[in-house]
């Protein structure tokens, strides 16, 4: 009797994980793909893009990046903004952060740049608030 209780006592913990295919880059809006790979060419670091259209009515994308100081955070946004008017003749509706460079976001309506410098992003942890968004997949090139 003794050993049946304490088998009853002991419970077995199963993690399920539901395996969501990622968002593939290919089927991004032009505009998504540039400030991705402007990002990446100013060597944005721990990119991430979270496709948002399922939980968010206010933006269908965040693209989420990291650089190592304030000049840097502010030369991936000087460079997405510069190739977004040039080559698609797209201005963001709102920019912000962008003297302090500890978080500097671009809004563009459909989609929104977060940059970072490091403590920011860890002590924001954007991809955890939007940890149900679908992942965007990045190819490993950038």
């Amino acid at each position: 009797m003794e050993e049946t209780q304490e088998r009853s006592l002991q419970r077995e913990t199963v993690k399920i994980e539901i395996a969501e295919t990622p968002t593939p880059f290919a089927e991004l809006d032009p505009d998504v793909r540039l400030a991705i790979q402007c990002a990446s060419e100013k060597k944005a670091v721990d990119m991430i893009a979270l496709d948002l259209r399922n939980i968010a009515s206010f933006t269908e994308f965040f693209i989420i990046a990291s650089g190592s100081n304030q000049r840097q955070v502010q030369a991936i946004a000087d460079e997405i903004n510069e190739q977004l008017k040039k080559q698609l003749k797209r201005r963001p509706v709102r920019v912000e952060g962008y003297n302090s460079a500890e978080w500097v976001l671009l809004d563009y309506g459909d989609f929104v740049v977060h940059l970072f410098n490091g403590q920011a992003r860890e002590f924001y942890d954007l991809a955890r608030l939007w940890r149900d968004a679908r992942k965007v997949e990045l190819p490993t090139e950038l």
